[in-house]
Parts: C-alpha cells; sequence; structure tokens
C-alpha cells in the first residue's frame, strides 16, 4: 500500500509546483490582469510591462507589435518632424469621445502612411500633452494605447 500511494502523493506534489511555476510565469500571481498589469492588443494580461494609469480600460499594444509605419510616425514625433503631411501636428478633437476628456488642444494627431492607399487613409496616431500616444487603424472608432 505504501508503494502505491508514494507515486500518487510524487505525482501531486509535481503538479503542484509546475501549478505554481506556470502561475509564476504568466504574471498571475501578482494581480492576475489587475490595475498595473499590461494589457496587449487583444486584451490579454503581459507580465512585462505595466499599464500606465493614463491607459487603464483601454486596450493596448507594445510599441514592437506595431506595423513599420506606425514607429516610422513615432520616430517623426520624436524628432518634431518634418511631417509628410500638412495636419500632421494639429489638434485632435476627439469628438468620437474614444480618449479621456481633456481640454481642447491637449491632443495632436499625426498620419500613419498606409501603403497602397492615394490618400492619407485611416491610420492615426493620436499624442497627449503628458506623452500618451494612441495608435487608431479605423479613422478613430477604435484606440489602442501605445506601450513606449
Amino acid at each position: 500500500m505504501v508503494i502505491r500511494s508514494a507515486p500518487r502523493a510524487a505525482v501531486g506534489v509535481l503538479a503542484a509546483l509546475v501549478a505554481c511555476l506556470l502561475l509564476s510565469l504568466s504574471g498571475c500571481s501578482g494581480g492576475g490582469g489587475g490595475k498595473g498589469s499590461a494589457k496587449t492588443a487583444h486584451g490579454t494580461p503581459s507580465a512585462s510591462a505595466t499599464t500606465p494609469d493614463w491607459a487603464e480600460g483601454m486596450a493596448t499594444v507594445p510599441v514592437g507589435r506595431l506595423p513599420e509605419q506606425v514607429r516610422d510616425t513615432l520616430r517623426l514625433i520624436d524628432a518634431h518632424g518634418p511631417f509628410p503631411y500638412p495636419k500632421d501636428g494639429t489638434v485632435f478633437g476627439n469628438h468620437e469621445r474614444q480618449l479621456p476628456r481633456q481640454k481642447r488642444g491637449y491632443y495632436h494627431e499625426y498620419t500613419v502612411r498606409t501603403p497602397g492607399s492615394k490618400d492619407r487613409g485611416a491610420r492615426r496616431i493620436v499624442t497627449g500633452d503628458r506623452h500618451e500616444t494612441y495608435y487608431t487603424e479605423d479613422h478613430y472608432r477604435t484606440f489602442k494605447a501605445v506601450l513606449r
């Protein structure tokens, strides 16, 4: 009887250790996706970064997972231009109210080049005065907070 119960006990201990290891690696042991944990563009928790307060409740995306054209636009924003489109850097009115409400002039928009498009396309970066960065690929219907 002792011989039969020993393997079962070992399997139980091993299963518990594996479960603890998986919880630790997935970040679930630190609060499991609540305040202070990052979410990917699909809303799933990520243990690699924390969500800034301004992005709480929004879908987020790490800058490295964005299309190259978005990263090109971010580099231009960081360098303060020159920008390829005359409307780049103009005030974004947030008329759709998809972003947190702020006073007029708080947000500015920038065009993200869309390969094959004959006009500005639908992709934009919107920045806030406190260095918030948002990305929309559907002309302001939805936004993702960009984790930089």
